[in-house]
């Protein structure tokens, strides 16, 4: 169709002529209400932002004399941060002569990759940079249950051997519920 018929087609149905592919050989244009159009388009690229998902990087970071409980503080962390889909950055740093023994930050960045291996595969190996040794861990591409900030995420503790004064003191409670009870008997 000519430009000049197009254009006077699209004023007697009171809507706009609108230049779709204008690269094409002859350039496609089609008459719609233009404001719709735009509307429509706003309202798409709106549903499709809602869908992405953007991943962050959160940074847990130790230092070669870390002790036990606050690596497993930290390491609890980093579970929970993988279960929501966020990258872990574990980093440690070294200061004055700490440098002279890095091997105690790669064997805390190797029991922390070991650690969170079912949830989170690494995705740069440990290095140094400057005075700091740090490895990045991404979440598994799998279905990950998420975990929400009001659940805990505990290690299995089923596995484990029962601590001996645990045992003991459930021992003495099995006792107590077997044996009979006297009303003059006192504990």
């Amino acid at each position: 169709m000519d430009t000049r018929d197009a254009i006077q087609e699209a004023r007697r149905r009171g809507l706009d002529l609108v230049e779709i592919s204008p690269n094409g050989h002859p350039p496609v244009c089609k008459i719609i209400d233009y404001g719709k159009f735009l509307y429509e388009q706003k309202k798409k690229a709106h549903e499709a932002k809602k869908k992405q998902v953007t991943v962050q990087v959160k940074e847990i970071k130790f230092r070669p004399g870390t002790d036990d409980h606050d690596y497993q503080y930290r390491m609890e962390h980093a579970r929970q941060w993988l279960g929501e889909g966020d990258k872990v950055r574990a980093a440690i740093a070294f200061r004055g002569r700490e440098m002279s023994h890095r091997e105690l930050g790669a064997k805390i960045l190797k029991r922390l990759t070991q650690d969170l291996l079912d949830l989170a595969d690494i995705e740069v190996a440990p290095k140094m940079e400057g005075y700091q040794m740090f490895t990045i861990l991404s979440p598994k591409k799998a279905k990950i249950p998420t975990v929400t900030k009001h659940t805990s995420v505990a290690p299995n503790r089923e596995d484990e051997p029962e601590k001996p004064k645990k045992a003991a003191v459930k021992k003495l409670i099995e006792k107590a519920k077997e044996e009979p009870k006297d009303d003059d008997e006192i504990f």
